[in-house]
């Protein structure tokens, strides 16, 4: 392989390039990330806090530690200003973290270069062409690559999404608002109103403002005069606002990739979906895209599995990507200040007060409840595994302590050395444990204990045995593909 060539290239080094670019590199892929910006420096204000099972995506690789001392958990999602508490759900992070992109992307990519993974910034993709074998790119550098396969993770203008021909289906903005933060000489009202909010940044000097704009704005980059006279008609008042730290506009346009993949290009994070932030799920969407491409990708390009295993990257998150849409959609429709818009916000805020509805809606908003259709049996087949704790005959053990080198893992919690995995053994992990304490999953509530679980390496249910091993070696043969030929009668 010449120095210009590797197995994978990424395009854009944001969290869901570096988050995809660190999982390929986990599993001894050679990647390289293309970055068009120089540093982190992150521009404007971006996604403001991670969710629950972002959180735990982070625990499943041994890192999250270190966003949580540098965040605030909350519990911050609510819809009709109704709050969705996730405090009696059973995960280990039943809440939020505050913490904006900048802080996202700084810690992030310290585990990034951790694992040596290779990036050349400053440099943007100008054009590519795929064949049968690989895809060649230019750079705006003058540089030409090879890659057995390309990912754009570089936004909603993706320049892979549109060189590769995939149609972004969708809407234009209807409504826009403005998001900044400023120092103010007068204390602002904090909360959250009908048309946006403010409240105190981090930093404690100066407050975050969020605002609707009584016509459609254009362009990204608003200014000073434009926030103070939003802040006019909505307060009475601009509070004085001064010295924005960041100030840009964003819109309730929401589009999707009518595909993630065309042959050896595939698209995640907002190359694949943008929405509104409202609810706050761009970036966990995008960092769950990557965690799901990873492993799958990584075994194509080492000749584990065949191409086809590609495919299921598009059936599991394309519908988890269209069902943020709607979330986020529903949130700015709701924050409309007419009559008929009050009025819908007062019925389904009586809803949301339920029980049931409201268990649901936190489950989806948190990313708790994500289940990928593996066909029927038990509950947990397609959802993410809870992090037990483990009896084993070394000690305690977590499962996601397990899943830090992003291998798959198969339980046994039944009879030791009752499952035979020996076909697999180069590439599944096996475990004998005991756990005795009841199983219970968020929303769906109390299930029937499992004697064996195939865990892939995103932290999903492939399998669940129930006192037998039937539809395992196909599970297997399905994720981590074909059993190992025999030797001399031995594995």
């Amino acid at each position: 392989m010449r120095s210009s060539e590797h197995e994978v290239i990424v395009v854009g080094g944001g969290p869901t390039g570096m988050m995809l670019a660190a999982e390929l590199r986990l599993a001894g892929v050679d990647v390289m990330v293309v970055e068009r910006r120089m540093d982190r420096t992150v521009d404007g204000s971006r996604a403001r806090g991670i969710n629950a099972r972002t959180l735990e995506v982070l625990d499943q690789r041994g890192i999250v530690d270190r966003f949580l001392a540098h965040g605030q958990t909350h519990q911050g999602h609510s819809l009709a200003g109704v709050s969705l508490d996730l405090s009696g759900f059973p995960s280990r992070h039943p809440y939020g973290l505050a913490l904006v992109q900048q802080q996202f992307e700084r810690i992030l990519g310290g585990w990034f270069d951790e694992l040596g993974v290779s990036i050349t910034r400053g440099v943007e993709l100008v054009d590519f062409a795929q064949d049968d074998e690989g895809i060649d790119l230019e750079l705006s550098s003058g540089r030409s690559l090879r890659a057995a396969y390309l990912v754009g993770c570089d936004g909603g203008r993706s320049v892979v999404r549109k060189g590769a021909g995939i149609e972004f289906a969708g809407s234009e903005a209807t409504r826009s608002w403005l998001i900044a933060e400023v120092k103010m000489t007068e204390e602002p009202e904090i909360g959250v109103r009908p048309g946006g909010g403010i409240g105190r940044a981090a930093d404690g000097e100066r407050f975050g403002v969020v605002l609707s704009e009584p016509e459609v704005g254009h362009g990204e980059v608003p200014t000073l005069e434009e926030l103070r006279r939003a802040l006019i008609a909505h307060e009475g008042t601009d509070y004085g606002a001064h010295s924005a730290s960041t100030l840009s506009r964003f819109t309730d346009a929401t589009r999707q990739a009518v595909a993630y993949r065309d042959r050896r290009v595939l698209v995640a994070g907002d190359a694949a979906h943008v929405h509104p932030p409202q609810g706050g799920q761009g970036l966990n969407t995008g960092v769950q895209d990557a965690v799901n491409l990873g492993w799958k990708l990584a075994q194509v390009v080492r000749g584990t599995s065949p191409d086809a295993l590609l495919d299921s990257y598009h059936a599991e998150r394309h519908p988890v990507g269209a069902r943020v849409l709607r979330e986020t959609l529903t949130h700015a429709a709701l924050q409309d200040t007419d009559r008929r818009t009050v009025a819908v916000r007062e019925t389904l805020a009586e809803v949301v007060r339920m029980q049931e509805p409201r268990l649901r809606l936190a489950g989806a908003f948190s990313g708790l409840d994500i289940r990928y259709d593996l066909g029927d049996g038990h509950p947990l087949l397609g959802r993410r595994m809870p992090d037990r704790d483990l009896v084993t005959a070394d000690g305690p053990a977590r499962v996601f302590e397990l899943l830090h080198q992003a291998r798959p893992v198969l339980l046994n919690l039944g009879d030791p050395g009752r499952l035979d995995v020996a076909a697999w053994s180069d590439r599944v992990s096996v475990l004998d444990a005991r756990d005795e304490a009841p199983w219970e999953l968020p929303v769906v509530g109390v299930v029937s204990s499992p004697t064996g679980v195939l865990i892939r390496p995103d932290g999903h249910v492939a399998w669940v045995g129930e006192e037998t091993d039937a539809g395992l070696a196909d599970a297997l043969t399905s994720w981590f593909g074909p059993p190992r030929p025999r030797r001399n009668d031995q594995w």
